[in-house]
């Protein structure tokens, strides 16, 4: 982990070319007002980091959905240290203090991978249910109350509630808030740290929303995927999350353990995104190329799918990977 450590304090080595050309590209990034960071990783250094409209990479900002790919970091790890048996284990016998007085039978299937993966079948709790769901005395009941729409399996249900779930999961199981199990686990990771994030009425940490983090931390877990897992992710469990389980119904891109999988600038991308733009992109090490690792962050009280702005920093992030 030192090693790691010096080579993140250290700029990385590329051609003056190809840092004039990501810098020229970095340039133009300003024309986005919501725009606040970005930061770029390869072959265990930063490359480049850069803050806009009065943000730096060290300034905390909301991650928002991204931390979907944090959680299920977090399970990963839980699996290998014994707290969890794996991705086929059953969700009721965890949950069973908060399950419904007369459950859906279909509530029995549900599988820890289902949640991470959005197929649980159980009607979604992000919008425009969200609000009514976080106005819930508990959270963790109503997102097992919910009507199921389809079996377990099926369709991708884009839902906060089952990130959620899991992070009760890891709570109950563990015996410890989420906020320190990614501080300790994950916090080995050279500038990683979660600075704040909001908890239910009973102090579960929300699950895939609502985490602060820089621009750097964001960074700095990405790489840890790209580096095969630096010795704190199991480089299995990235293998597992990278594994097509479904695809979202939005955009049509594959999903697996909390991370879309698509590409862009000619390259295979793992990525994360969170409302507004936060955005966390792994390019993988494939034929002969470096493993590259691109965090970027927005304003998160702005919108970014319906907008294109979303698309916009995908082809960005593929712009920066094809100079380096």
């Amino acid at each position: 982990m030192a090693v790691l450590g010096a080579a993140l304090a250290a700029p990385a080595v590329i051609s003056a070319q190809g840092r004039a050309s990501l810098e020229a590209l970095l340039d133009e990034a300003k024309v986005h007002p919501q725009l606040r960071a970005i930061a770029i990783w390869q072959e265990g250094r930063e490359v480049t980091a850069r803050g806009y409209n009065g943000f730096t990479p060290d300034r905390p900002t909301n991650i928002k959905s991204a931390s979907k790919s944090i959680i299920s970091a977090l399970t990963g790890i839980a699996i290998s240290r014994g707290f969890l048996s794996g991705t086929d284990q059953l969700i009721a016998p965890l949950m069973k203090a908060d399950l419904p007085r007369d459950p859906d039978p279909r509530l029995a299937q549900v599988t820890l991978g289902n949640l991470l993966s959005m197929q649980a079948g159980l009607a979604r709790q992000s919008v425009p249910n969200y609000g009514r769901w976080v106005s819930s005395p508990n959270w963790v009941r109503a997102a097992l109350a919910a009507p199921f729409e389809q079996d377990p399996g099926g369709t991708m249900q884009y839902s906060t509630a089952s990130t959620h779930l899991v992070s009760a999961i890891l709570t109950r199981v563990t015996g410890r808030p989420t906020i320190s199990l990614a501080n300790d686990w994950l916090g080995r990771l050279p500038r990683f740290s979660v600075t704040s994030w909001q908890q239910d009425p009973q102090g579960i940490y929300l699950g895939g929303n609502e985490m602060a983090m820089s621009t750097r931390s964001l960074l700095a877990f990405g790489a840890a995927y790209a580096a095969g897992g630096a010795g704190v992710i199991p480089p299995e469990w990235i293998a597992e999350s990278w594994t097509r389980r479904t695809s979202s119904i939005f955009n049509g891109q594959d999903y697996g353990y909390g991370w879309f999988i698509s590409s862009t600038g000619g390259r295979d991308v793992r990525f994360g995104w969170g409302y507004g733009g936060q955005m966390i992109y792994v390019f993988p090490a494939t034929d002969g190329l470096k493993p590259v690792a691109i965090a970027m962050t927005s304003d998160a009280n702005q919108p970014s799918a319906r907008t294109g702005y979303r698309e916009e920093l995908h082809t960005l992030a593929g712009r920066l990977v094809q100079e380096l």
